[in-house]
């Protein structure tokens, strides 16, 4: 059972259903997390992850093997999720309520308070990110491709993806500052 994705590639493009099912086991984690971190809506990145893998499937014949088979299904996974994002903004703010964080009885309630609060400050600054901002840093740092996967998977030059991790960590150790001024000026 296995091989490398190329090999098990080769195969599927022959008809063997077992190699392309070994390459969803291999990659269906690192799809679902990549549709996930865009989208922010797990029902959704559940349907992106099992569309990317039919799309890739019946893709497969036009598959040249020019570029790694990841990235090839990092960039059916991109346009899935593109095509999703506008009817979802609406949901990335809804947090858990305030009574299901405080039902938990070991830390304090001011301790909960206040890590409830940064998270869904830092979620809400990942989600507002511009999403190209949002899928560099996911692709770098979640699914650690290099900057030359991530520039195929987008189909952008490298150039542009360095540029835009470079905002996108600007952007958000600002946001970050302004948080920490703000709350410490609370008295919290």
């Amino acid at each position: 059972m296995g091989g490398s994705d190329a090999e098990l590639v080769a195969r599927a493009r022959r008809g063997d259903v077992v190699a392309f099912e070994q390459l969803v086991l291999r990659h269906q984690r690192y799809v679902f997390n990549l549709a996930y971190r865009v989208l922010g809506d797990y029902a959704e990145a559940e349907d992106v992850t099992q569309e990317a893998f039919v799309r890739a499937w019946r893709g497969l014949p036009g598959f040249r093997g020019q570029a790694h088979f990841t990235t090839w299904l990092y960039r059916i996974v991109h346009n899935l999720c593109l095509n999703r994002l506008p009817g979802l903004q609406r949901q990335l703010l809804q947090a858990e309520p305030l009574e299901e964080v405080l039902a938990n009885p070991a830390p304090s309630p001011p301790d909960l308070f206040e890590a409830r609060e940064r998270m869904a400050f830092l979620h809400a600054q990942l989600d507002y990110l511009p999403e190209k901002y949002r899928l560099v840093l996911t692709l770098r740092y979640l699914q650690d491709l290099s900057y030359a996967e991530i520039a195929a998977a987008l189909d952008v030059p490298m150039g542009t993806v360095k540029t835009h991790l470079h905002r996108a960590r600007r952007l958000l150790t600002e946001q970050l500052r302004q948080w920490e001024e703000h709350t410490a000026g609370d008295g919290n």
